[in-house]
């Protein structure tokens, strides 16, 4: 068991390679520009505007007749990805064992080549194996299990960025309560659109969330009407919007890209139009999509950066769906017209 776990972390690293193989046009960034945008000697010049970028075939999103969980751009979804694979082992050794035993026993005890039956009614020994062996390998699982809990819920920087994200029936929207409290609403596309766009369907959103690479995130989620589920498994993230409570957990996003997420929570009847769309860039960028949202970044005006006037447009507070509520709106009464 202990070569199965083992070899699931090797198998992660494995991963790793992988990732920067299929990863290579994702820009990467600079670990000394990974610090929290309230530092003002981290705020860094972001004339070169927003561009929303591409994503990557495969990459941060579901593929086509996959059989494994989707590849992890995170530390904690890469930890997990390991214990995944090294269970994964210690089920196919558990599974041929047992079949191995069954198939000696049918075997060996059949009733041709024991015409009089044992009467052994029990096996101290053979007893106290199968109740001690297994109660082992579960004390193995048991301890990178709760590791990997552990490192979901760690404590969160107190200059980590904040960012709140709210359910809505059925959309989402975003809040930069550390970047001038400013809310994107964010709705999927058609699929015309997401073709257009070079997006998958039904996952493709018109406004992202933009966050910053190797930056904690104080991820808030909370909801307006019911329970809805913020979840990327590509981050390894999943958290339960609930109304009237407002709950919280760290991220940090290892690469550059475009990671995609669906609400998990049975929220009504389009639930499974209310996609999650997560844009990470270097901070650079993502300063200038701030600035290019009408947001503030502290300590900026004292280092002279300004909002370039060539960056992309402001992204539109209301949302380009017809019929779907603004920021802050309540849901509409009947969306489902």
């Amino acid at each position: 068991m202990a070569f199965a776990l083992i070899f699931g972390s090797q198998a992660a690293l494995a991963q790793d390679a992988a990732e920067a193989t299929s990863t290579e046009q994702l820009e990467s960034v600079d670990p000394a520009q990974a610090a929290d945008v309230a530092d003002a000697d981290a705020v860094v010049d972001g004339s070169s505007g927003y561009t929303p970028m591409a994503p990557t075939e495969g990459i941060g999103m579901p593929v086509d007749r996959g059989l494994d969980i989707q590849q992890q751009f995170s530390e904690t979804g890469e930890y997990a990805y390991g214990l995944h694979i090294g269970l994964i082992w210690v089920m196919a050794i558990i599974s041929l064992f047992v079949l191995g035993l069954m198939l000696y026993t049918m075997f060996r005890f059949r009733r041709s080549a024991n015409p009089v039956p044992s009467k052994t009614s029990h096996n101290t020994t053979i007893e106290v194996i199968w109740t001690v062996v297994p109660a082992l390998i579960l004390l193995g699982i048991a301890i990178p299990s709760i590791t990997l809990l552990a490192k979901q819920y760690e404590p969160i920087p107190k200059d980590a960025i904040t960012i709140k994200a709210t359910g809505y029936q059925w959309y989402w929207g975003y809040t930069y309560p550390d970047n001038g409290d400013f809310e994107i609403i964010s709705n999927m596309l058609d699929d015309k659109e997401a073709d257009a766009r070079g997006e998958p369907r039904q996952l493709a959103v018109d406004n992202r969330m933009v966050v910053p690479v190797g930056v904690p995130i104080r991820l808030q989620t909370t909801a307006a009407d019911v329970i809805h589920s913020f979840a990327v498994p590509s981050l390894w993230f999943k958290h339960d919007a609930v109304p009237g409570r407002l709950n919280e957990k760290i991220l940090i996003v290892d690469k550059p890209g475009v990671y995609y997420g669906q609400c998990s929570e049975l929220c009504g009847a389009r639930h499974a139009y209310m996609p999650i769309t997560v844009e990470a860039l270097p901070m650079d960028k993502y300063n200038a999509w701030v600035l290019a949202q009408g947001g503030s970044i502290a300590g900026a005006s004292e280092a002279g950066i300004e909002a370039n006037p060539e960056a992309a447009p402001m992204q539109e507070p209301e949302s380009t769906v017809e019929g779907a509520a603004g920021a802050g709106e309540f849901p509409v009464e009947n969306p489902t017209t």
